[in-house]
């Protein structure tokens, strides 16, 4: 937890920053959100370079996305899974 300074100044825990790539220098945007406040770092790259990156992750989604589809038609399909519905009403019964 930070405390307010008496110049209305706060510090970030260093956790945070190493997350969010907050260094000295870099503007931080306070945005009102109802009974809380967002606090939004400002941009660190180009827009050229976060563009890049922006369709890198893209990309790399997709490909994740269509590895998904792949590898669920090489798996069996719902209706045969090896076991009833009925089996698991039975289960550990008698009978």
């Amino acid at each position: 937890m930070s405390k307010v300074t008496s110049k209305l100044q706060v510090t970030i825990p260093k956790a945070l920053a190493e997350q969010y790539g907050i260094k000295p220098g870099l503007d931080i945007e306070w945005i009102p959100a109802g009974d809380s406040i967002r606090v939004v770092p400002g941009p660190t790259k180009s827009v050229a370079e976060d563009r890049k990156h922006r369709l890198r992750l893209f990309d790399e989604a997709t490909a994740r996305q269509a590895e998904r589809k792949r590898s669920a038609r090489r798996h069996k399909s719902p209706g045969d899974r090896g076991w009833k519905r009925e089996d698991l009403y039975n289960r550990g019964r008698a009978g």
